[in-house]
């Protein structure tokens, strides 16, 4: 954007007025610092991450911190949740006997990532945080870290080995090509998609929204207003859509992360 052009927030900045429409990209995406901690630079997507941390926490403490037989309108939603999780990605995976000490983990890992998702559609924050690469690849390294631990702790060290590179003699001549493939799917490629899949999805959806909100204030001059409503209307689809998707992004990344995970505790790869 060149530096006579004016950015479409600026309220004299419409269709007709003499300026162009700054369509959104990278930048929509930085922020600068909002205060520091201990020496620590805070920016609004970092905020938005311990708030939503704090949220998962607070939600489930107050639906859980006193059962009752008969839950609550709380505790209902709370078990609700829960037991999706539960039995819907966990024992469906991983199994009842083996996926029941990984549930804890999962639930949170849905609802923070959930939530993280959420915040680009809640007035005042309006940012997706999982739209930063960096979130999206801290969460699949944890689930990376556990998965390899697992593999090598259910097989031992050569076991491990064989585990990831897919080995098997009945494999004959092709076995020294699978084993190279497999090991670069599993060690490289795997956490990298597991990370990429939410963050593209988060970003592009984010940047569309961006992309219409502005141009329906853009395009509120003349004639243009006829188009500002068509804009209008995408912003209330695209967010519509969003929801349906953020929802679907948490799901699909803790799918995953069981599967890794019953892979690992598999006795065959």
């Amino acid at each position: 954007m060149s530096a006579d052009q004016t950015l479409a927030f600026d309220p004299d900045c419409h269709i007709f007025s003499g300026c162009g429409f700054p369509a959104p990209g990278l930048h929509t995406f930085m922020y600068e610092p909002i205060g520091t901690v201990a020496g620590i630079e805070i920016t609004k997507p970092m905020l938005l991450a311990v708030l939503g941390s704090l949220v998962v926490v607070a939600f489930f403490w107050a639906a859980f911190r006193k059962p009752k037989l008969v839950p609550g309108k709380l505790q209902m939603v709370g078990e609700a949740g829960y037991d999706f999780v539960r039995r819907g990605i966990v024992y469906d995976i991983i199994g009842k006997k083996d996926g029941e000490k990984y549930v804890p983990f999962m639930v949170s890992l849905f609802f923070f990532v959930w939530i993280m998702n959420l915040w680009s559609i809640i007035p005042l924050a309006q940012f997706p945080v999982t739209s930063l690469i960096a979130f999206p690849a801290g969460l699949a390294l944890i689930v990376y870290i556990m998965w390899v631990s697992l593999t090598f702790k259910k097989h031992g060290f050569v076991g491990g080995w064989k585990n990831i590179t897919g080995y098997d003699k009945s494999l004959g001549p092709i076995l020294p090509l699978i084993v190279v493939l497999e090991f670069l799917s599993n060690m490289l490629i795997r956490p990298f998609t597991h990370a990429v899949r939410l963050f593209a999805n988060m970003f592009a959806g984010h940047l569309l929204i961006v992309m219409f909100s502005l141009a329906t204030y853009y395009l509120l001059n003349g004639i243009g207003f006829v188009y500002a409503g068509a804009s209008f209307l995408m912003v209330i689809i695209m967010t519509a859509f969003e929801l349906f998707i953020q929802a679907v992004q948490a799901y699909v990344f803790v799918l995953l992360a069981c599967s890794y995970i019953q892979g690992a505790l598999a006795e065959h790869h």
